[in-house]
């Protein structure tokens, strides 16, 4: 992408991008502490729930105060849309069901969105980036985030014409790290909770990182934005360093691990006994690429690729991501250009809830990386067919049956309010 030249055109004509924030957390303030910096782009407004704590997030990364007195601090999202003549509307609570009305909102007022709210994107990006498409305005991914990366790596290797044999990204993952809970987590990390306490870290947030379910939401992403293909049974987060991966990522037939080829997957920095991958990929992303003929085999292994031992299947990797400190090239991409840096195209994949113990009807869900449940990849048309409960939608919302450990969640197993926006937004991208 070459904008930057558009970027100084626009700052000597006073020109500048405007963009609103909603939720200056911590992927909100990576994003902030960009800002000062930035050419041609500003901050109109920011919504957050506790606006103090906003402007507290913006002193801390850096904005002096005369930047924080010409920007709107607001706790109304919908409001801030409506008033300040934005641009470019980002979208960062990672709440699912406020991102659906949110996204709305900026659809109907004619702004951009980018979605850094995976959680939102996997429970109705369809839908949403239909009525985006369908309004004019870009439905994006949020650049820095390893959907988007992984989705431009997909980019590159189809454009050049290369077959996609894997995509996705790397974790630090256990299988046990399913049963995580709030109360568990921060042993993982290292860190007591009065640790975490004092760095204001959610216990709930990471826990939602660690126990599997953030990287089924973003596989899902991935596989929604490009068509890739999802395993049947979920995720497998096979241990693969960067040498490693054309060679566990290729169909087992050619003697991989995948059910075939054009599948997304997240490779973990951990063995299976727990030691420590060579050479991991922990904040990495990935693409596993075919080699279409002899020629193109040959060259990789002229130029050194890290191929696998027949020299057809070699990877293109990306070893970190910087989240919210590389916001900006979505919001320019689609501000100047008209284009998302990844946008959901279907109903490809889907994140369903799994009991993580034994539940009993009356019990209330406490959501993504809770005590109750987490969240396992799914092909849509399985989900769809078991009826499963999307993990976006199992919070705050009773049993009405006895649930074993295990076992998938289904629509009949909550009383839910079938009157909500999030609900009918989520039946209507199901019956599309």
């Amino acid at each position: 992408m070459y904008i930057y030249q558009d970027l100084i055109a626009r700052q000597d004509r006073n020109d500048p991008v405007k963009v609103g924030l909603i939720g200056a957390g911590k992927f909100g303030s990576m994003f902030l502490s960009q800002v000062p910096n930035s050419t041609a782009l500003k901050v109109v407004a920011i919504a957050d729930l506790n606006p103090q704590r906003a402007k507290t997030a913006c002193r801390d990364v850096g904005w002096c105060e005369a930047l924080i007195d010409a920007t709107e601090f607001c706790d109304d999202a919908h409001d801030m849309m409506k008033r300040y003549g934005l641009d470019v509307v980002v979208e960062a609570t990672g709440n699912p069901i406020a991102g659906i009305s949110h996204a709305l909102g900026a659809i109907e007022n004619g702004h951009h969105i980018v979605m850094v709210n995976v959680e939102t994107d996997v429970l109705a990006g369809g839908y949403l980036a239909a009525r985006a498409r369908s309004a004019g305005v870009v439905y994006s991914m949020a650049y820095g985030d390893q959907p988007a990366l992984t989705c431009e790596l997909v980019e590159w290797a189809r454009s050049t014409g290369f077959n996609v044999v894997a995509a996705g990204k790397g974790t630090k993952f256990l299988p046990s790290y399913h049963n995580s809970t709030p109360d568990t987590v921060w042993n993982h990390y290292g860190l007591t909770p009065e640790q975490a306490m004092a760095a204001g870290m959610n216990s709930q947030m990471f826990n939602s990182f660690l126990d599997g379910t953030k990287s089924a939401l973003e596989m899902a992403a991935i596989a929604n934005a490009t068509g890739l293909s999802v395993p049947q049974n979920g995720l497998a987060f096979p241990p693969a360093g960067m040498d490693d991966l054309a060679h566990i990522l290729r169909p087992s037939t050619d003697g991989g691990q995948l059910e075939g080829k054009g599948y997304v997957e997240v490779v973990s920095s951990l063995e299976r006994d727990g030691r420590p991958v060579f050479k991991d990929l922990r904040w990495g992303v990935y693409v596993v690429i075919e080699a279409p003929n002899d020629y193109a085999a040959a060259c990789f292994r002229q130029y050194g690729m890290n191929t696998d031992a027949t020299g057809r299947y070699s990877a293109m990797y990306k070893p970190f991501h910087l989240i919210g400190l590389e916001l900006n090239v979505s919001i320019l991409s689609a501000a100047i250009l008209g284009r998302p840096t990844g946008s959901t195209q279907g109903f490809n994949a889907d994140v369903v809830a799994v009991a993580k113990s034994d539940l009993s009807a009356g019990q209330v869900l406490d959501g993504e990386g809770g005590f109750c449940v987490w969240g396992k990849l799914m092909p849509a048309k399985t989900s769809l067919a078991h009826g499963g409960l999307p993990i976006g939608l199992a919070h705050g919302v009773a049993l009405k049956n006895n649930i074993p450990k295990g076992s998938v969640l289904t629509w009949s197993d909550v009383a839910i309010d079938t009157t909500t926006q999030a609900y009918k937004v989520r039946k209507e991208m199901e019956a599309m």
